[in-house]
């Protein structure tokens, strides 16, 4: 049977890319298909981006020791800056990679789409259907939203990077190092941090050394946190959203 391709991924991450460029430099006509961006999570909502504000998140620490060694700092922090040279490297890494594809002659569709068939897939913005024979699914995974009252009113770590103004306060749930990372951040940056975690200390299953050193580090930092605790409910009072905890205490966050 002829096929259209002797490869499609679905999915232009990491995994993707690199097996895509691969077969293409072995020799096989593939095609890449994405309905986002080239990357994946770790270049476009992920580590590159996190790492990026974890940098600008620890000046605070130089400068509040400067003085100490003769420097005489006036910093102020700008939020649509810092968002803006997040966007610019991950643009220049996007077409690295979408470059590095191209070279030996991997198509990219960019399109959402669909398995079909063991060797078929469907495009579903144009409706064109192709077929391979070997498809690879290399979507990976997305953030989960809590299934509570007013989910709607949360954000997940994607829109975390962009959001438009930096927020006042800000209520963190979870206990994992993505949680952690981005408490760390925000607390860095000025901002009034809750980290609320259903467990009895951050980073479950981590060297219990570690785990403590974390705990105390988040503290020193500044960031607040709620064990043995989940959010029950959100709802939007004005330009605040209020989370009713699992004890019944109600907080507002911006």
């Amino acid at each position: 049977m002829a096929y259209d391709y002797d490869l499609l991924v679905i999915g232009a991450g990491s995994g993707g890319v690199r097996a895509a460029r691969m077969s293409a430099t072995y020799g096989a006509k593939v095609a890449v298909i994405e309905e986002f961006r080239v990357g994946g999570t770790c270049v476009i909502r992920g580590c590159v981006p996190k790492k990026l504000y974890v940098y600008a998140s620890r000046f605070a620490d130089q400068f509040d020791i400067a003085s100490s060694f003769g420097w005489q700092v006036d910093a102020s922090f700008d939020w649509p800056t810092l968002v803006a040279a997040k966007e610019k490297e991950i643009t220049r890494l996007e077409s690295a990679y979408t470059a590095n594809l191209e070279k030996p002659g991997v198509e990219i569709i960019r399109e959402r789409a669909v398995v079909t068939g063991p060797h078929t897939i469907k495009l579903l913005g144009s409706g064109r259907e192709l077929s391979a024979e070997r498809l690879l699914v290399a979507t990976g995974s997305h953030p989960h939203l809590p299934n509570i009252p007013g989910a709607e009113f949360g954000i997940t770590s994607n829109e975390a990077f962009d959001l438009p103004t930096l927020p006042k306060t800000i209520l963190i749930e979870g206990g994992g190092y993505i949680a952690v990372e981005f408490a760390t951040i925000f607390a860095g940056l000025g901002v009034d941090t809750t980290l609320i975690y259903r467990g009895e200390r951050v980073m479950r299953g981590f060297d219990e050394d570690m785990r403590v050193g974390l705990e105390a580090g988040l503290t020193t930092r500044g960031v607040r946190l709620i064990y043995q605790t989940t959010i029950s409910s959100l709802s939007r009072m004005g330009d605040a959203v209020h989370a009713t905890f699992s004890d019944g205490v109600t907080a507002p966050y911006d």
